[in-house]
């Protein structure tokens, strides 16, 4: 007979900043090209922008994508934006992060086009905007200052700051920003039977969130030429992060009772980078280098209690779980390119990374009289290492004014070990090739057209066990998951829209092949435990549809942007054989209006926002998150000066509770049927926020 395990099933069986290209380096793309967009400084005008951010946010048509920075290797977590046409060289720092410190008034244009324009890591992206910064010298900066008011009435404040000093060639760039985020949340968990509706248990639970990603980063940059630079980068961010929850439960049989939660996560990250590019035999030859580590030292615990803190309840039971990780990552990239070689655009390289994963997790039942006894948990002590390599070309031609095509080549091998609890040796090789039909016929309409082959990276967190106390289960680690890998064929059509704005449809189709989701793995004793593994085939079709148009001739200055996407996966179940989606974020269908109001020295909007229900099919549950109803957000700003803005905003306008349904099978989906029916009801309420932005400094020509 299969056995799953819960954390008390458990108990029972075993009694520096991103570089940014200073103003005035010459953009490595010397002139916007038919094959871009460009939308100069003064269009921007009207929403008054502070930031690139700010800039990037309002360009018709474009969403911002940040990229994964949890993927390993460089290549495979590029976003959509370049800076003078240079990808920042950092993984720690986001995209927004990077825009945020940069002055609106040191952009002079973006360029949006396709990825193929900006290097081998975007070839395939529909859209890539390239953020030109003007050619001026001096110091120019950002201050912020920010508070937010929770509905308990706790206002929790914040300060960010930035500058970049630039003489001639040479840029410093430094900012630092608090980054305490703040927000307490309230709701209910009804536990009943599923076949007859009875209650189990009620609980009422008030939780407090504190996430601290405090940060301090500096960069030097040494720019001639676009094929003569010399970048260095750091960051530093001790992140916190805490949870304390109160739970007061309700059996059914029994008298109520205070449990309590506590998450206390410390996870500090290092990271030093940069890169040199130099001329080489016609073409630049560029050398880019990245190291980040990580700490986690976090702590866990659930305490149980014989009944009211009113009246001195003792504490009877409950768990706690501790986990010490050290993770690391070292990237060596080096790629070759050429502008004209027989009228091909040309680039060659290749990417060597080494990542490393040491972690322990220790998992006790505290006894009622207080005694910690250790709970044996599959892989709860491993080491995890990768040293990847991947070799890669491309290049594409133009066709006709009209009519482009580019194709590449990667080629990837891996070797993986995992020693500790478990012993696992594995190398991996892919061909991974891409190519790529882009074609303007005219009128406006731009079309583009990508078949590519990936491979996915695997989460070095899954090959280790841990317990999620707040939800009393466990997932194991699998030392024998391997990466899924995909046909991904992709079309995107655009067109402008009443004048100044975009119409754009995006429609896909993947095929997957031993796809990531979730299996049961055994322990020593027997014992199942849902883990991450793999499947079989899935596919997954989409379509997203993306309207952003000026509305003035309803109102002036009014703009509106629309986005919505449906979407079909299907996998065979492992356990029902049966038909069903993807596990994990793949709703079916979510939309979201953004509308705002530019009038002089004022600005106002709101973001409306929803989607349908998705789930994770483990083997022991089906785990649906969905909301309460679309969310949505409002904010008001005036500007008393050219450099100066305050802004009020409101979150969560519509007071939206997310909720989440849980159908538990004991011990798994393969030996019972539907045991407990588990409803949780989560709601932040209307939180309000205000923002003081100055932007401060002078600049002079170059």
């Amino acid at each position: 007979m299969l056995r799953s395990a819960s954390v008390t099933a458990v108990l029972l069986a075993s009694a520096a900043p991103a570089q940014v290209t200073p103003p005035g380096t010459p953009p490595p793309i010397a002139a916007p090209t038919q094959r871009t967009t460009v939308y100069e400084a003064d269009f921007f005008a009207s929403f008054a922008p502070r930031t690139a951010l700010d800039i990037v946010r309002r360009a018709p048509g474009f969403t911002l994508d940040e990229g994964n920075n949890d993927v390993r290797g460089f290549a495979g977590a590029a976003g959509n934006v370049v800076i003078n046409g240079v990808r920042p060289t950092s993984k720690a720092e986001s995209l927004e992060t990077s825009l945020a410190r940069i002055p609106a008034s040191s952009v002079l244009r973006v360029e949006v086009g396709p990825g193929d324009l900006f290097g081998a890591e975007y070839s395939g992206k529909s859209q890539v905007l390239n953020v030109i910064l003007s050619a001026v010298g001096g110091t120019t900066g950002n201050v912020t200052l920010s508070a937010r008011r929770a509905y308990t009435g706790r206002i929790t404040p914040n300060a960010a700051g930035s500058a970049i000093i630039q003489r001639g060639a040479s840029t410093i760039s430094l900012s630092a920003a608090s980054e305490h985020n703040y927000f307490p949340d309230e709701g209910t968990d009804t536990l009943t039977d599923p076949a007859t509706g009875d209650l189990i248990e009620f609980r009422r639970k008030f939780n407090r969130f504190n996430d601290r990603d405090t940060y301090l980063s500096g960069s030097w940059a040494l720019e001639r030429a676009s094929d003569n630079a010399i970048r260095l980068n750091g960051r530093w961010e001790p992140s916190t992060f805490k949870l304390e929850q109160d739970n007061r439960v309700f059996p059914a049989d029994g008298s109520p009772r205070d449990d309590s939660l506590v998450q206390d996560n410390d996870e500090p990250v290092f990271e030093i980078g940069g890169d040199i590019t130099r001329p080489l035999a016609g073409g630049a030859i560029k050398l880019v280098g990245l190291a980040t580590r990580t700490k986690k030292d976090n702590f866990d615990a659930l305490i149980k209690r014989s009944g009211l803190l009113s009246d001195a309840a003792q504490v009877v039971g409950g768990f706690e779980q501790t986990q010490e990780a050290s993770l690391g990552e070292s990237i060596g990239r080096l790629s070759w390119s050429h502008q004209d070689i027989a009228g091909f655009t040309f680039e060659a390289g290749g990417e060597a990374v080494l990542n490393t994963l040491d972690s322990n997790v220790e998992l006790f039942v505290i006894d009622p009289d207080g005694e910690r006894t250790r709970i044996d948990l599959p892989i709860d002590s491993a080491t995890v290492s990768e040293t990847r390599g991947e070799a890669f070309v491309n290049a594409g031609r133009p066709l006709s004014p009209a009519l482009r095509i580019d194709a590449g080549l990667n080629f990837e091998h891996s070797q993986l070990k995992v020693r500790g609890d478990a012993t696992a040796d594995r190398s991996l090789s892919f061909l991974k090739p891409t190519a790529t039909i882009d074609w303007k016929p005219g009128g406006g309409w731009h079309s583009q057209f990508t078949i590519r082959r990936t491979v996915a990276q695997l989460d070095f967190s899954d090959f280790i066990s841990a317990a999620e106390l707040s939800n009393d289960r466990v997932n194991a680690g699998n030392e024998n998951l391997v990466p899924q890998r995909a046909w991904e064929f992709r079309l995107t059509v655009d067109r402008p829209i009443l004048g100044e704005g975009l119409a754009k449809l995006d429609v896909g189709h993947d095929l997957i092949s031993l796809l990531q989701d979730r299996v049961l793995v055994f322990g020593e004793d027997g014992r199942a435990f849902d883990a991450p593994g793999n499947i079989g085939t899935g596919r997954r079709s989409f379509a997203k549809l993306t309207l952003d148009a000026p509305l003035s001739v309803l109102w002036s200055g009014l703009r509106a942007k629309f986005n919505g996407q449906v979407q079909r996966t299907r996998v065979e179940d492992p356990i029902s054989g049966e038909p069903r989606n993807f596990s994990g974020f793949f709703p079916d269908w979510e939309w979201n209006v953004d509308v705002r109001r530019d009038a002089g020295a004022f600005s106002y909007g709101f973001v409306v926002a929803d989607r349908d229900r998705f789930t994770f099919f483990r083997t022991d549950e089906f785990d649906s998150s969905f909301n309460g109803g679309p969310y949505g957000t409002a904010f008001v700003e005036y500007r008393p000066d050219a450099r100066t803005a305050i802004t009020l905003d409101v979150d969560n306008l519509l007071d939206t509770a997310s909720q989440r349904e849980r159908l538990m099978f004991l011990p798994n989906r393969a030996a019972s049927e539907l045991s407990l029916r588990e409803f949780r009801e989560r709601n932040r309420h209307l939180n309000f926020g205000v923002t003081f932005k100055r932007s401060f400094g002078s600049a002079s020509t170059a």
